[in-house]
Formats: C-alpha cells, structure tokens, sequence
C-alpha cells in the first residue's frame, strides 16, 4: 500500500514538473511578444526621433528666415534714413532750378527700395507660414502615430497579463486539486503562524518585547495638543466603530443566505468587542504595545474560531480602527500624565518659592533684629569708653572692635538675603549622588534658590530614598535655571530616565561635570570622592554580622530600643 501512494505520488510531482515546464515554455513565448513590441517600440521611438530633427531643421530655417526678415527690415530703416536725409538735402536745393534731375532721382531710388522691401517681405512670410504649416502636420502626424502604436502595444501587454493570470490561476487550482489540504496548508502559513504566535502569547503572556515608548505616540501631535482634545478624538472613533457595526463593515461572512450571514458576522463581532472592552479597560499611559499585541492576537483567535461559520471573520478596516482607538485612549492618558507631572513640578517650584521667601524673610528679620542689638550694644561700650580709665580703655576697645565687626557682618548678611529675595534668578545649582540608593557614576543636577542650600539638599535624602545624599559641588550663579538648563543639556544622553525628561539624574563620572564646568569658567569647590557614611558603614556592619552573631544580636536590640513595636492584643 506504501509503495502504491510512493508511485502516485511521484506521478503527481512527474505531472506537476511537466505543467510546469509547459507553463515556463508559455511564459517564454510571452516574453519573446513583449520583447518583439519593445523592439516595435524602440523603431516607433527612432522613426518619432527623426521627425522630431526634421522639425528641429524646420525651426531652424523658420529661425533663418525671420533673421532675414530682420535684417531685411533694418535695410529698410537705413534706406529711410538715408531718404529722410535725401529729402532734406532735396529741401536745400530745392532753390536751385538747374539741378532738379537729382531730386527725380533720389525719388525714383526711394520708390524702388520701398518695392524691394515690401516683396523681401511678402516672400519671406509666405516662407514662413509653409515651415509652420509643415512643422504643424508633422507634429499631428506623429501624435497619431504614436498613439496607435501606444494602443496597440497596451492592449497587447493587457492580452499578455489576462493571459499569464489565466495560466497561473489554473495551474493553483490544478496544484489545489492535487495537493489538496498540503497546498491550502503552504498558501496559509502566514496565516497559521500568526494564530500561533497568538496563542503563545495568550499562553504565556506578553513580555518586554511588545512595549513600545508612549512619546512615539505624540511625535505627531501639536505641542499644545491637550489630553482633553484626545479624549475628544477618541469619543469620536467610538461612535464611528458603532455605526460600522451597525452598517454591516464590522465583520465578513461568505453564508449566502442574509439571516445566517448576520448571525455568524454578530457572533464573531461580540466575541471579538468582548476581548476588546476587556483589553482597552486596562489602558495605561505605558502599555500601549502590550495591549496593541493582545488586540491583535483576539483579531486572530476569533478569525481561525470563526471559519466554522462560512469563514466568518473581523474586518481588517473594522481591526485598524480599533487600533486606533486604543493608540488615542493610551494618548489621552500619556497627555494627561503629562499635564499632572507638569502641575505637580509647578506646585513643587511654588512651594519652593514659597519656603525660599520665607527664609529670606526670616534672614532679614533676624539680620536687623542683630543689627539693632549689636548697635545698641556698641552704643553702650562707646559710652563705657568714655568713662573708664587708660588700662579699661583697652578691653573695652576690643570688645568694641569685635562688635563693630560683628554689626558689619549682620549688615552684610542683611544685604545679601534683600538682594536674594529681589533677584528671583539667582540660586545654586548643586551636583549630588547617593551611592546607596541608586549606585556608583549616578549624580543628580538641581537647582535651588534657598539662603542654605544644604537645606533642600537633606530635603532630598529625607524619607524618599534609604541614604542620605553626599555633596559633590555647590555652584552659586546670578542665572541658576539657565546654568542647570545648559547642564542638563550638555549631558542629554547620559539622563538616566529616558522617558521622563523631568528626572533630573543622570550616570556619567564626576570629572566629565566637573571638566565641563572648568571649562566654562566656573570656579568652585568640588568633594570628587563620595563619603557615603551611612552606606558604608552598613555594608560594613552586615559582613561583620554574617561571621559574629553576637554582633547580630547587639544590633537588633538597639534596634529594638531605638524604635520600640507594641503589639496590641486582641
């Protein structure tokens, strides 16, 4: 029985390769008619060519004979002037009756040139209007030649493309014919392979691949397009993917009868919105290509489940528009994520501000609270001066020197938080790391306007990270956000957070900061090596507590002590 369908089959692929053959030799001779019409082509082109070079003569010589009429006409011109110059010598001797014979002559002359001119010119337009007539047929000639020859080479190629389709149409239903479910197999692969895919994900779920960065999605959008504008956009694309339902563009079904052809195009229309609703419910501003691969594979999925109906199947217009759907509903959320991290850093420079004025504020109180007490204090040591002898003299000098220069420091502290808090550019922008909490070559690059700019610093290394952060540079400037801005530009590569350019850290080495800002002029002071007390001292405690239990224990007691936990019983 095996060998019976070994020779059948040979047979068939023996039949298959001589079709095939037969078919090549079709294709040939299809070939060699369209090379025989090219060959026509390129004669119709060359004999199109020598018209045009007769034509191109013809509007030479039309050339030649308006440069002879030209000419023709300037002779005219000299023989006016020359008559003109006649008539006015005629005019001068015109007293002289013995000499009127010259006066006929000039006359006569001037009589024969004007005939001249006007045949000359009559001829050289009769020239004229034969080339252009001549040129004109010439053209219309080969107009029409060109165009017969241009139908019947396109009907011809039409001929030779209805021709070679009819042959490959029969030759696929031959092969279908004989290869049967193989053959269907092989023409849907592409198909198959992407309901695999589809069920692979489904299976074990969508991993890093599929994600896709938000901001490609707003790459063309206007920048002062805002979340609610997207959100109109997307309200919009909903009704229009409802009325496509309902006008039957939704789904494609190949049941002749109406009523089953609706039936199966709704089942798989709910099945497929189903998995949609679910999918778009869990929109993100970060999981646009996830969710676009879900909607995909469901687009699959419910095409390879719906061919037991007659091939009833999603539309690929009805599946793009909800991928465009999705596209806006993870836009308006991008948008309006933007739109809060742009109201929380305003939020955050105001309440910056606002504790900045406050300080400055409450250093000027302090400075002229100073003030008075030491002008009073200096008051009283002047007048203690007065009195006292020689040897008290000398201690009370002193002391009234260091007053003195203890009033000139509070008054130029005083000086320095007025000019502070009228100059509202003017702040320091810091360069800080914490090795702790986000690793080595990570630094951070901000800006603050306080008086103490240490204060914003442990701020920071409060409650939101595990370490305190180390200071590498404190670099005062008149213009600090435009100092921060060309820093943060310099190092645009090295940000850490790709995505959100308001993160304000970045991994680089501190010398290539530090060379920078060398070279720009900034003279400061700078701590290369990061301390990072606590960090190293814990790294430091917990090797030690792995060998010493003892140690172990002495800790966790302190611990307890330190930060005591009451259990409430119940």
């Amino acid at each position: 029985m095996e060998i019976l369908i070994i020779v059948i089959l040979f047979c068939l692929m023996l039949y298959a390769f001589v079709r095939s053959d037969k078919i090549k030799k079709e294709a040939a001779l299809k070939d060699a008619q369209i090379t025989a019409l090219n060959q026509e082509i390129g004669r119709l082109k060359t004999e199109i060519s020598g018209l045009q070079s007769d034509k191109s003569s013809l509007n030479g010589k039309i050339q030649r004979l308006r440069a002879e009429l030209s000419n023709l006409q300037i002779d005219k011109n000299s023989t006016d002037q020359k008559n003109l110059l006649l008539k006015n010598q005629n005019d001068a001797l015109s007293r002289y009756q013995d000499i009127l014979n010259v006066q006929t002559e000039c006359e006569y002359l001037l009589k024969k040139a004007e005939k001249d001119s006007i045949r000359l010119k009559e001829s050289a337009q009769l020239e004229l209007d034969s080339a252009q007539q001549q040129a004109k047929d010439t053209r219309r000639l080969t107009k029409e030649l060109a165009e017969k020859k241009t139908r019947e080479v396109e009907l011809l190629y039409e001929n030779a493309v209805r021709e070679s389709k009819r042959i490959i149409d029969t030759a696929e239903y031959k092969a279908e014919t004989i290869g049967g479910d193989a053959y269907r197999s092989l023409r849907e692969s592409g198909e198959i392979a992407d309901r695999i895919k589809a069920m692979k994900n489904v299976i074990k779920g969508y991993g890093n691949e599929y994600i896709i960065p938000a901001y490609t999605l707003l790459d063309e959008l206007a920048e002062d397009f805002s979340h609610k504008e997207a959100g109109e956009n997307l309200k919009k694309l909903r009704q229009n993917n409802k009325l496509m339902i309902v006008s039957r563009q939704a789904g494609i079904c190949e049941y002749v009868d109406e009523y089953r052809r609706n039936i199966a195009i709704d089942f798989v229309v709910d099945a497929y919105n189903g998995k949609v609703e679910t999918i778009l419910a869990s929109v993100k501003k970060d999981n646009y290509g996830i969710l676009k691969q879900k909607i995909d594979d469901a687009f699959q999925l419910v095409n390879f489940n719906g061919e037991a109906f007659r091939k009833a199947r999603i539309s690929t217009v009805y599946h793009e528009a909800r991928l465009e759907e999705l596209k806006w509903a993870v836009v308006a959320q991008e948008l309006k994520w933007q739109e809060q991290e742009e109201q929380r850093q305003i939020r955050e420079q105001i309440r910056e501000e606002e504790k900045a004025r406050k300080e400055f504020e409450k250093a000027i109180k302090d400075a002229e609270k100073e003030e008075q007490t030491l002008k009073r204090l200096i008051e009283k040591a002047e007048s203690q001066v007065a009195k006292a002898n020689e040897e008290q003299k000398m201690f009370l000098q002193q002391q009234l020197d260091e007053l003195e220069n203890r009033l000139e420091h509070a008054e130029e502290k005083n000086q320095r938080a007025i000019s502070m808090a009228q100059q509202t550019r003017r702040g320091n922008v810091y360069i800080i790391s914490n090795i702790g909490s986000f690793g080595e070559d990570v630094y951070k690059i901000g800006m603050t306007r306080r008086l103490e700019p240490l204060d914003r610093v442990r701020e920071l290394g409060d409650a939101s990270v595990p370490f305190e952060f180390d200071v590498h540079a404190m670099i005062y400037s008149d213009d600090a956000p435009a100092l921060e801005r060309q820093l943060h530009k310099k190092f645009l590569k090295s940000q850490l957070n790709k995505i959100n350019p308001r993160k304000e850290f970045f991994r680089l080495g501190i010398n290539d900061i530090k060379n920078y800002t060398d070279r720009m002029g900034i003279n400061c002071k700078w701590t290369l090596a990061a301390e990072a007390k606590q960090y190293r001292e814990t790294v430091k405690l917990e090797e030690e507590m792995k060998v010493n239990k003892q140690l172990e224990a002495e800790w966790e007691q302190y611990q307890e002590q330190a930060d005591p936990v009451v259990m409430e019983e119940y």
